[in-house]
Order: C-alpha cells, then structure tokens, then sequence
C-alpha cells in the first residue's frame, strides 16, 4: 500500500526530503538550547554570583538567539517545504486515481458506486495527504525529540530521570489505549462517508421527482440519518480522543511535582548529590519536551489508523486492473461497418448463473439499417454493448469490419462506433461544447447541418444566446427530447462506421422520429445504422429487424417476413397501432 501512494510524490521527492532534512535540524537544535542555559547560564550564575561577567552572559544569551532563530527558521522553511510535498502529493493522488477510473471499463465501475468514488477522491485524499504532512514533519520531528530529550535529560539530571520510568508507561499505555478504542469508530465513518455522499448526489438528480411527488421531508429525513449517523461516530471517537488532554495533564503535572519536590530538596538538603539548580531547569523542559512528544506521536497515531482505511479504499481504486485490454500487436483501421455476432453467449460477472445473451447469431452488412425490438430485460442494450467493447463477450465472437473486436486498439474500435444512449447525458458548458464531443474540429457549418439533420436547430435558434447557449450539469436546463436530440446530432459529427441509436429517440414524436431516421439516410448513407426501439415505427423501414426476449434472438427478417412468421412482433405491431388509431380518435 505504501509504495502504490510514494509512486504518487513523483516531482516532489525534493521538498519531502528538505522538509526531513530541516526537522531534523530542528530537533537537534531544540534539544541543545536547554543544556546550553542550564550548563552554560544558570550554573555558572549560581556559581560565580555577582562576579558573573556581563558580557559572558550576553554572548551565552546571543548564542540562544541565535539557536532559535536557526530552529524556527528550519521550522519556517520545512513548513514551506512540507506544504509543497503534501499539497503535490495530493494532487498527483487525485490525479493518479481519476487517470485510473478514465481507463476502467463498465465492468470495473460496476464495482464502485459514482459516490464511493467521489469520497475516494475528496475526503480519502485529503485524510492521507494530512497524514502525508504528519509523516514527513511531525512523524520525523517527534521520535527525535523524544530520543534527544531522554538522552539530554538522563545526561542532565542523573538518577531524577527515573520520573520518566514511571511517566512514559502510563502515558503510552494511556494513549495506545484511547487510540485502540476510538479506531473502529472512525473506520467506520469513511463507509459511512459514501452513504452520505449518495444520498446527496441521488437527490440532486433526482430533483424533478422528489418535488414531483412532494417527498422533500422524507429526503431530509434520509439525509439527516446519514448526517447523524457519522455525528454520533465521530462524537464517540473524539469523546475517547478527549482523554488524552486529562491523561497528558496528569503526567506533565506528575513530572512537575517530583522534579521539583525532590530535586528541590537534593539541592537544598543534599549539596553533596550534585543536583543545582541548572538541572532542575533543564529536567523541566526536557520533561515537557518528552511528554508533548509522546503527546504528538499518539496523535500521529490516531491520524494514521484514520487515514489507513483512507489508504486502504485509495489503493483499491488504483489496484482495480481493467478487464479490457489492447492486444499485443493491435489492429487501428476499421475496414467497413459490418458487424457479425457468432454463438455469442454473455454474463456480465464470471460467477453469474444466468447469461444477460445466449446463443446469438447476427450478420449485419456495412450500411445497412438494423432495427431491434424487444420488451425490457431483454438483452437489446447488452447486445449493442459488445460491438464497442464495453463489455467482452463470454463465450463466442463478435466481428467488426470482418475481425475480432479484440484485435482492435480499443480507442480506434470505440472511435468508429457512436452510442446513443437511452438515459442521455449533456456536459456542463454550452451547446457548442457538448456537440464537439463528436468531432473538436467541426466547423459552425458542420454544427448547425448535424444539429439540423437530428431536428435541433430549430429549438436551439429560439434560445437566447441560440449555440452558445449553456447546458447545465446533466442537462437539466432542456427538456428530455431536446437532450436526445442534441445527442444525436453529437452523434452524427463523429461520423462513425457504426451508430447505435439505443432507444434513444422515445422523448420525440413520432414525426420528428421520422425526420431523424431520413436524415440518416443522406448524411451518413454508408454507416450502419442499429436502431433500439420500443415502437414498431421507429424500425418497420429497416433492412432487418431483430426481435428479443430473454436474452435470445427468437426472430429477424423484414417487417413484412416477422408479420408473417413472427408472433410477438405481430402482437406488438396490431397493439401499438390500435394504439395509434385510439389516440387519432379521441
């Protein structure tokens, strides 16, 4: 795990080893200024007396100055440096993992949820880049403080070091236990992190439907139980945590009073021990010195249980291998638009019982117009998915312009193919933007013949800034229609050999659908075109319709031959026009 996240310092290996480089130096520094007063100052003043020379004591006190303009200036600089090397850590975190999720296939994403994935990379990159920024400053900083005082202190004050026997037990056992107990809780509140996200992504999204049915109290009732959920956890921990102000109190107070009782007493009643009043003073500082870094190292410790789960669902993200790769000598030119499915079977986990296709046969010619009709859950959008390669087959193959889609560069393959898909989805920015998603070059021209090709120039002209109109997030600033329509015509400037049209034209009319489905036929006349319906006027032109349920093609032909030989499409087809002709009426 920790050698997945060092990959992420890269550029900043410099400022993290500065950063040690100048705690370091600060540690020796801080360690050295009490032995200088207590040797150098207040043991030759209580020495020498009134015949101190003055100017001795202002040198020792230049000399003191000094070393703490030196210390805080190493603490100055590895502050610089430390928040340089965390907040380039971060970036290069977030960076790393949003690289990663880009090469993930649909397979892959079905393992995280879009919310889990949001907290990895907001609240799980900011836990570890702050334990980063511990690890490298504080981590450093408080074992040396810690070795250099007990070292100094025993050197200083001789057998009144034993206080510390007694001191630093209680208080590490102290704090070993408050961390052990307060650990569960905050790992659990990281999961919780994602209910709290999802909550809230769900209900931005699902805005229209929760005023549409009046559920904004439920919503806030579900929100606040999350919300109050991760309270009470944190609550919980940060009670236990709390005990380590009362347990450092007692042992800094415990150090105070014993060196200062008994050391007062050696110094006053037994000159002969040796202890002055210089040695008093330093095992005082070097007393609170080792118990703030005790104090320190278990706050480093909390933090690091802390962020270990952050670490821990950071590094899954980037473990995640996707199951779709490029083969050894890739092939990146598409001949033609022909697609063929051969004893196709598919599942889409490997421990499915259930197949979502089987035994599917399918030739379609380059150019041809291919409708698929079929009731829901029954495999149409699965089929369309494995012509790009969202999803790898099971068993069986599938041919695109006369090869295997897995001898396909992956990129080159998905180049030559454009999805519509059903549950269409705009960029925030405006309507030139999105549609230059299909081609970044296209010229205004080539924007407004798509757009008027999928029957969206119209609606765009009546808006205020007409195509440099913004979209919002999602598109919910149009209607379900305009989306879809935009979509295609963004479809359409990518000009592929294969477009997909899944479902994507029920927000329309069914005259508008028409006008679409012409538009086909002169801009893009050698592209296969596979149409996904629910209605049966949407395909009834094409030049094969398929027909699914459960998972299987049980009919193809023409719409004249399923007539005739097919029942559920001769079902489908006498009930959506005696549809038609109920609506006429009424």
């Amino acid at each position: 795990m920790l050698k997945t996240l060092a990959k992420s310092i890269r550029e900043f290996k410099k400022p993290t080893i500065l950063t040690l480089i100048f705690m370091v130096g600060e540690a020796i520094i801080e360690t050295a200024v009490p032995f200088i007063t207590a040797t150098y100052l207040i043991n030759v003043i209580q020495r020498d007396g009134e015949n101190v020379d003055i100017s001795y004591i202002v040198k020792i006190g230049l000399i003191l100055i000094l070393g703490a303009v030196i210390a805080l200036t190493f603490a100055g600089l590895a502050g610089f440096t430390c928040a340089k090397a965390a907040s380039g850590f971060a970036r290069n975190l977030r960076h790393d993992l949003f690289g990663k999720i880009q090469t993930y296939t649909f397979t892959n994403i079905d393992k995280f949820s879009s919310s889990s994935l949001v907290t990895r990379m907001t609240t799980d990159v900011a836990n570890v880049q702050m334990s980063f920024m511990m690890l490298i400053r504080t981590a450093v900083r408080s074992p040396l403080m810690l070795i250099f005082s007990i070292i100094m202190a025993v050197v200083m004050g001789g057998w009144l070091a034993a206080t510390f026997v007694v001191v630093i037990p209680i208080l590490a056992g102290g704090l070993l236990l408050v961390a052990h107990y307060a650990m569960p809780a905050f790992r659990r509140v990281f999961k919780k992190y994602d209910r709290l996200n999802e909550s809230i992504e769900e209900n931005v999204r699902a805005m229209r439907v929760v005023k549409g049915f009046s559920r904004e109290e439920y919503e806030k009732k579900k929100f606040g139980n999350a919300a109050d959920d991760i309270c009470n956890d944190f609550t919980r921990a940060e009670r236990i945590v709390a005990l380590n102000t009362p347990l450092m109190n007692f042992c800094m107070y415990f150090n105070m009073a014993f060196v200062l009782l008994v050391g007062s007493y050696l110094a006053i009643a037994m000159p002969e021990s040796g202890v002055n009043v210089g040695q008093l003073s330093a095992m005082l500082t070097y007393g609170m010195s080792i118990l703030m870094s005790l104090m320190m190292l278990s706050m480093i410790y909390v933090m690091l249980t802390m962020s270990a789960e952050s670490a821990k669902r950071i590094c899954e993200v980037l473990a995640e291998e996707p199951d779709l790769h490029n083969p050894a000598s890739p092939v990146y030119t598409i001949a033609d638009g022909s697609v063929s499915f051969e004893n196709v079977n598919f599942k889409y986990a490997k421990q499915a019982k259930k197949y979502a296709l089987s035994d599917i046969d399918l030739d379609i010619r380059s150019g041809m117009t291919v409708g698929i009709l079929g009731g829901t859950g029954s495999g149409k959008s699965s089929l369309v998915q494995l012509i790009p390669r969202l999803y790898d087959v099971t068993d069986g193959m599938i041919r695109v312009g006369g090869r295997d889609v897995r001898e396909y560069d992956v990129e080159s393959l998905r180049n030559a193919v454009a999805m519509v898909l059903q549950k269409n989805l705009l960029f925030a920015g405006t309507v030139k933007e999105n549609l230059r998603w299909g081609d970044p070059n296209a010229t205004d021209e080539e924007l407004i013949e798509a757009c008027k090709l999928a029957q969206a120039h119209d609606f765009i002209m009546t808006f205020p800034d007409g195509y440099d109109t913004w979209i919002e997030q999602g598109g919910t600033n149009v209607s379900g229609g305009q989306k879809q329509r935009l979509c295609i015509a963004r479809a359409l400037l990518k000009k592929p050999k294969i477009l997909i049209l899944d479902d994507s034209t029920s927000a329309v009319d069914t005259k508008t659908d028409a006008l679409i489905r012409a538009g086909f036929e002169t801009y893009i006349p050698e592209t296969t075109k596979i149409i996904i319906a629910q209605r049966v006027s949407s395909v009834e032109h094409a030049d094969l319709i398929a027909v699914m349920d459960n998972g299987k093609i049980v009919a193809k032909g023409t719409h004249a031959e399923l007539l005739a030989t097919s029942e559920i499409y001769r079902e489908v087809y006498e009930q959506q026009k005696k549809g038609g002709a109920d609506d006429e009426e009424n």
